[in-house]
């Protein structure tokens, strides 16, 4: 097969060439859409899953929709060493830059990117002894007009991010449409940003307002942000990403191969669909290390088998080992405990997914060490991003198939 017109795509964030299985999703937002361009209620969005299942690249899917609906728009992606101040500053300033050409009123965008400069300089922190902040920590936003005063700028980030957000929605709402923040990574928000964004949003809601926070992250999202505000439950809609069903995996590698007149055999499916597990990332990767090695189509199950140990030999490297490298051996040992318990509960109730949620009670009695010494490691577990806790007492990996992965590497 011709390695030119391969047509699969594995890459952080980059778009398969057939988004498949995604379609309810997209139909939802196009609601949400409709419906606040109708001036009706609703509510922001939140994606969560798994790293792998593609969630960056519905974020960018659904960013598109926006745009072609004629909305302001801007995304960020959330780090836990940054203040959320001058990241959502420079989104909505971008945001605000697509519809200032539609609005009557300069002045009105004038007084808006004001109040937006003052917002984003707040966040200088100073020096000690009130010294000027260091270069590195300022923001220039190209932004002409002189900072406001007196809006935005009280330093309190909750009071501050509700009236940036309100008078944002002003502006969308003199043109007659709306504005969405998309953040990716948003489990990784300071705990008073995340309170602040949930309050910014309620408030949004209650005056019906056409802004809307459009965010993606890992599955334990939904408890950070109950964590910052209990009324955050009732506050977004969350959809859940997974791995694809069969037919969408074979829609994921089928279309693609057709528009450039590749078939493959069913067997080829069966075994590519066992070998990814129905995650786009893995699916992408699959497939173009079988579109390399077959000689022909149509592509047939011997042709995966071949290609399959040059797949999983570049996840090994690029998915899991430069996130393995990331931890210390104390966290590998915690994590290898996670993995073979994983593995036990599974054969034992006959689930296909060996990576599923342990108690960390079972760590530690595996360890042989008290539940509290332990708690150093999974902590900086979570910090990294390589495990999570969707339930108290329990812990989870954040990359499917980790587990498998570690079971085959030496202790």
């Amino acid at each position: 097969m011709d390695p030119v017109r391969n047509p699969y795509a594995p890459g952080a964030g980059q778009r398969p060439p057939e988004l498949a299985g995604r379609g309810r999703e997209l139909d939802v937002f196009d609601v949400v859409l409709e419906r606040i361009a109708r001036g009706r209620p609703e509510r922001s969005l939140m994606l969560t899953g798994l790293r792998g299942v593609g969630k960056t690249v519905l974020l960018n899917t659904l960013r598109s929709q926006a745009i072609n609906h004629l909305w302001g728009t801007g995304k960020i992606e959330a780090r836990p060493d940054q203040s959320l101040r001058q990241p959502v500053a420079a989104a909505l300033h971008m945001a605000v830059r697509e519809l200032a050409p539609r609005h009557r009123a300069p002045d009105r965008i004038d007084a808006f990117l004001g109040v937006l400069k003052a917002f984003a300089q707040r966040a200088a922190p100073a020096g000690r002894g009130g010294a000027a902040p260091k270069l590195r920590d300022r923001w220039q936003p190209g932004i002409d007009v002189p900072a406001s005063s007196g809006r935005a700028d009280s330093g309190d980030t909750e009071i501050d991010l509700v009236e940036l957000l309100t008078d944002a929605a002003a502006v969308a709402t003199d043109v007659g449409t709306g504005i969405a923040i998309f953040i990716d990574e948003m489990q990784d928000l300071g705990a008073e940003d995340v309170s602040a964004l949930c309050a910014a949003c309620h408030e949004l809601s209650q005056l019906g307002a056409p802004l809307i926070v459009v965010g993606a992250g890992l599955p334990h999202l939904p408890a950070v942000l109950s964590a910052a505000k209990s009324y955050s439950e009732r506050l977004f809609r969350y959809q859940r990403i997974d791995r694809l069903d069969r037919i969408a995996a074979d829609q994921a590698l089928c279309a693609p191969a057709e528009r450039e007149e590749v078939e493959y055999e069913q067997k080829a499916l069966d075994l590519l669909y066992e070998k990814s597990g129905g995650y786009p990332y893995f699916v992408q990767a699959y497939g173009k290390a079988t579109w390399d090695h077959a000689p022909r189509s149509p592509i047939t199950a011997a042709d995966v088998r071949v290609a399959a140990p040059e797949a999983e030999a570049e996840l090994a490297v690029g998915f899991f080992g430069s996130r393995f490298e990331r931890a210390t051996p104390a966290e590998r040992e915690y994590m290898r405990a996670m993995a073979t318990l994983a593995l036990v509960d599974g054969e034992e109730s006959g689930r296909d997914d060996m990576d599923a949620a342990v108690p960390t009670a079972e760590i530690a009695r595996a360890l042989g060490r008290k539940p509290a010494s332990l708690s150093p490691a999974r902590d900086a577990l979570i910090k990294k991003g390589l495990i999570y806790s969707g339930e108290r007492g329990t812990v989870a990996f954040t990359v499917p198939h980790f587990g498998r992965y570690l079971r085959t590497q030496p202790a």
